[in-house]
């Protein structure tokens, strides 16, 4: 596959895709087949998988030119295991590969204790999944490795959802532990079972948690919420929609004691914020899923967030705390900062930020790859702008 004189300079300096627009001539390789992809003057620029259906026609695996077998699979898993391995002092937990951001575009990996977590989101890496299963066993030697390949994207590669075990057993819900508190991955729940980027936001969190009361929406298990009553938080309310992520939860609550200190509630977060008698909560977190997809769903996902931040703002008083996030990675960080700032300008209040957090080592940002970039995270102390 060659590539059209003009070639972008993202892709020579480390960016994996290749699109459509790009490719000057090609051989027509079959849908999720490995090609060879050369710059105009015939220089070779990598090797990755292939994709008619779409429009990141290729994306590249390797610089190098060499096979894409059990060797290749646990080397690269390998590096990226050490890399991370720091994680390890805190916790039994933690994402082993991030697409893109290590190398390995279309494959997430998560650990949770002694079990595997996988997801396949392309043709390309699925059509590798046996080799990449038996390097993940040479290397991680796990009890179990479940499968969990799900959401729309799969049927874009022409892709069936899959949540099952490939390889061992175990629980549906898997036991680790994270700073000192247990946690289950559910694997009936959402994406892997646990949201562990946002493991040291939700540690940093906990230290300004003691004597507050906590309002978590969008808790789904509850990472924040037992984080800030494991540091003396009074009281925790956990809202979100899926009676399932409560139940987890619950469970959760129990394993720690920490059930006396909780109350779960099923409910929208927008309507729930919208709701009087919600003032005794001193700490609000607002942590919702991605809002947007799409660049063409973008200007709503923002406002959703000036919305759902501008309520929480409402029923918080002097020098209360707003912890607010965005995983929606078409959102910028400082078109979310804004539309938090549009928020709080509505509100006649004014956001002290006490500290901003991001993405854990897990999850890298690579410099090349803007992409890997998505998780915001910002804690503010409120006050009433009149009394400024």
């Amino acid at each position: 596959m060659i590539l059209r004189r003009s070639i972008k300079r993202r892709i020579a300096f480390g960016h994996p895709w290749v699109y459509d627009n790009e490719i000057d001539t090609s051989d027509a390789p079959e849908d999720g087949s490995i090609v060879d992809v050369f710059t105009h003057s015939g220089q070779f620029l990598g090797r990755g998988y292939y994709n008619s259906g779409s429009t990141i026609r290729v994306r590249l695996l390797t610089r190098r030119n060499c096979k894409f077998d059990v060797d290749f699979f646990s080397r690269k898993i390998e590096r990226s295991a050490s890399l991370k391995s720091s994680l390890l002092k805190t916790s039994d937990a933690m994402r082993i590969v991030f697409g893109e951001a290590d190398g390995l575009p279309g494959l997430i990996v998560d650990r949770f204790s002694g079990w595997l977590v996988v997801q396949f989101n392309t043709l390309g890496i699925a059509r590798l999944k046996d080799v990449i299963v038996e390097a993940l066993i040479s290397v991680l030697k796990p009890k179990g490795i479940f499968e969990k390949s799900e959401g729309i994207s799969l049927t874009k590669e022409g892709l069936e959802a899959r949540e099952d075990w490939i390889y061992g057993s175990g629980p549906e819900l898997l036991p680790f532990s994270l700073d000192g508190i247990t946690f289950f991955a559910d694997t009936k729940g959402q994406k892997t079972g646990f949201f562990l980027d946002q493991r040291e936001n939700a540690e940093r969190l906990s230290h300004y948690a003691t004597g507050r009361d906590i309002l978590d929406v969008f808790s789904y298990t509850g990472n924040f919420s037992f984080h800030c009553i494991k540091k003396g938080a009074r009281r925790a309310t956990l809202v979100d929609t899926s009676e399932r992520a409560l139940s987890v939860a619950r469970e959760t609550a129990e394993a720690n004691r920490f059930t006396a200190s909780c109350e779960f509630v099923r409910a929208n977060a927008f309507d729930y914020l919208r709701a009087a008698g919600l003032s005794r909560s001193d700490l609000v977190i607002i942590d919702p899923p991605a809002m947007a997809k799409t660049p063409s769903s973008k200007r709503s996902a923002l406002r959703g967030y000036k919305e759902l931040n501008l309520r929480a703002m409402k029923i918080l008083e002097n020098q209360a705390l707003l912890a607010s996030s965005s995983c929606t990675q078409i959102v910028s960080e400082e078109d979310w900062s804004r539309t938090v700032n549009d928020a709080f300008h509505d509100s006649k209040k004014v956001g002290v930020i006490v500290f901003r957090g991001g993405q854990p080592l897990d999850h890298p940002e690579v410099s090349s790859i803007f992409e890997t970039k998505y998780l915001k995270f910002c804690l503010f102390r409120i006050f009433q702008l009149a009394d400024y």
